[in-house]
């Protein structure tokens, strides 16, 4: 039965769908934007649609921008024969809010994953495998999971007979938990770190 009117439960049923989003932190989202003025909710509803218009795959790296090729991929300031591969751009982000690394990216937008259906064709490893022309060193920087971990030796046997130095992080960070989560200090420590696969 619904005790409330159905614009709410539709905005409430379609906020529950987002990660980490049960249906009272719905609900209460949902109220949140009741209780704003007109001007808010238009300014939010507006951004969500010029997010879903403006924003796309960087034809380099696939991370996501509004210019292609994006800021970090057209920068002159970056190392181009050191690349970091990451599982999405969270990940991305996350390395270089460290300050740390000045090399280039490539996103994979995913990992591994046969008991899910995810394959090498459902993810950007083509992709990166047709950019290491002038790259001396990979460092694979997935997150430390059983499909991290399974993603990692896939693309480290399919780059080893290129003569290209394969690197992972160290494992400054825990199994099971998400590269974007991790504090500045330990994603710097896991790339000091790094070792040779």
């Amino acid at each position: 039965m619904i005790y409330t009117s159905d614009s709410i439960e539709k905005i409430v049923d379609l906020f529950s769908t987002l990660p980490t989003i049960g249906r009272k932190t719905a609900q209460r989202l949902s109220f949140f934007l009741l209780r704003q003025p007109q001007e808010f909710v238009e300014q939010f509803a507006n951004a969500m649609i010029a997010l879903k218009h403006n924003v796309k795959y960087c034809s380099i790296c696939y991370n996501y921008t509004e210019s292609d090729p994006c800021p970090i991929c057209s920068s002159k300031k970056r190392q181009t024969n050191i690349l970091c591969v990451v599982e999405e751009p969270n990940d991305v982000m996350a390395i270089e809010k460290t300050g740390e690394y000045f090399g280039m990216y490539h996103v994979l937008h995913g990992t591994l994953n046969p008991l899910e259906g995810v394959s090498p064709e459902d993810l950007k490893i083509r992709e990166l495998i047709q950019r290491l022309d002038s790259v001396e060193e990979i460092i694979l920087a997935l997150n430390p999971s059983v499909e991290g971990e399974v993603t990692t030796q896939y693309i480290s046997k399919q780059i080893k007979p290129l003569n290209i130095k394969v690197t992972r992080i160290a494992r400054g960070l825990p199994i099971g938990s998400d590269l974007e989560f991790a504090d500045e200090a330990t994603i710097t420590r896991a790339l000091e770190g790094r070792v040779e696969i």
